[in-house]
């Protein structure tokens, strides 16, 4: 039965009778457990990727990498991630694989992605919390294009490293809504910070933000976070 659904998956698209994948979505839940059969099906998956496949048979391969994909996976999703059409779905996988390659394929990938696709996969660098992409993140919060800026230092303010609030202090954006999200991020910098006890460090962001010319709601969330500090001693 497995065979015959790879064989459907090859010429899959949409609007084909779903039930015949059937035997795949099983194949997922049954080798829980089975190191041998996972690993037997995932490269499986994975070759359907490096095929002439159609799309839609390449998005039900992500959606199940998404599940059981580990590094064995992440060379044949990061072919795609330059890919308009499969860029996304093979971010979501990346995204959920619990390996140092699947945040490394982003990172290169990054560079030679047109915007669009750069928010993307910036977003999923954030999701992710990928520490070693800061210093790939930083110089984009200045980014002419404030879509990707923007991306840019919402997924710093995921990552709420040390350095990724040192690269928001040292931005520069120049348009409004930008400045606003690195604002946003450095707070969010912050309750990281002093969640994982760096108190000093989530203070001196609060206090650079509790006065000046913010907003009123940036002034109100760094005195709160001010009085956190306080009370954390």
């Amino acid at each position: 039965m497995l065979d015959q659904a790879f064989e459907a998956l090859a010429t899959y698209d949409w609007g084909a009778d779903r039930k015949l994948l059937k035997p795949i979505d099983e194949a997922v839940a049954t080798t829980h457990g089975d190191g041998t059969g996972r690993k037997e099906l995932e490269n499986r998956l994975a070759a359907v990727l490096q095929t002439t496949a159609s799309r839609a048979a390449k998005d039900f391969v992500c959606r199940k990498l998404m599940v059981i994909g580990t590094a064995a996976s992440v060379p044949a999703l990061g072919v795609l991630l330059p890919d308009e059409e499969l860029s996304h779905m093979a971010r979501y996988a990346l995204e959920r694989i619990d390996a140092s390659e699947a945040a490394a394929a982003m990172r290169d990938a990054l560079p030679g992605l047109d915007s669009k696709l750069q928010v993307g996969v910036i977003g999923s660098l954030g999701v992710r919390r990928d520490a070693a992409s800061v210093p790939l993140l930083a110089p984009l919060v200045s980014e002419s294009d404030p879509v990707v800026a923007g991306a840019a230092a919402a997924a710093l303010g995921d990552i709420r490293t040390t350095d990724a609030a040192h690269a928001l202090e040292a931005a520069k954006p120049t348009d409004a809504n930008v400045k606003r999200a690195a604002a946003d991020a450095s707070l969010a910098c912050a309750e990281g910070l002093l969640t994982s006890g760096k108190k000093d460090a989530a203070k001196s962001i609060y206090m650079r933000f509790a006065s000046g010319d913010q907003p009123k709601h940036i002034r109100l969330a760094a005195t709160r976070g001010m009085l956190a500090c306080a009370g954390s001693q």
